[in-house]
């Protein structure tokens, strides 16, 4: 049985990061996936939340905001509209877009694209939750 696997995640802007891990959590479609060394092949639809993946003893997370992963011959390649690590985030910008996500909804104004302001929301939600900063 191998020890780690190989790990990558890719936007259309930039390879966000490329190393090896030894486990590996997903926001996918329908809940949470977890990911050990010889996993079986699959594809997972993911939704806006935050990854966790292992370094060393210790887990790091980023924030993706939807996306497919692909899981085959130990490595998981996920491809994201867009990833950030946890220390690359601007927590108060999360916030604030956080506030804005929230006002929208409750205004109940004609007008209003919901889904897109649902979409806003669980954005800057897992950006909070991957830099640490949920209350």
């Amino acid at each position: 049985m191998a020890e780690a696997f190989e790990f990558q995640v890719i936007t259309p802007e930039r390879v966000v990061i490329s190393m090896e891990t030894s486990s590996l959590v997903v926001p996918g479609a329908e809940g949470y996936l977890g990911f050990l060394p010889d996993h079986a092949p699959m594809v997972v639809l993911l939704k806006p939340g935050v990854v966790k993946y292992k370094v060393g003893s210790e887990y790091r997370r980023m924030a993706v905001t939807g996306g497919f992963m692909e899981m085959a011959n130990n490595k998981a390649v996920i491809l994201a509209d867009a990833a950030e690590l946890a220390e690359e985030i601007d927590v108060m910008r999360a916030r604030r877009a956080l506030e804005r996500a929230r006002e929208r909804l409750a205004s109940r104004q004609e007008g209003i694209d919901f889904a897109r302001a649902r979409a806003a929301l669980e954005r800057a939600v897992a950006r909070i939750r991957a830099a640490g900063e949920e209350r």
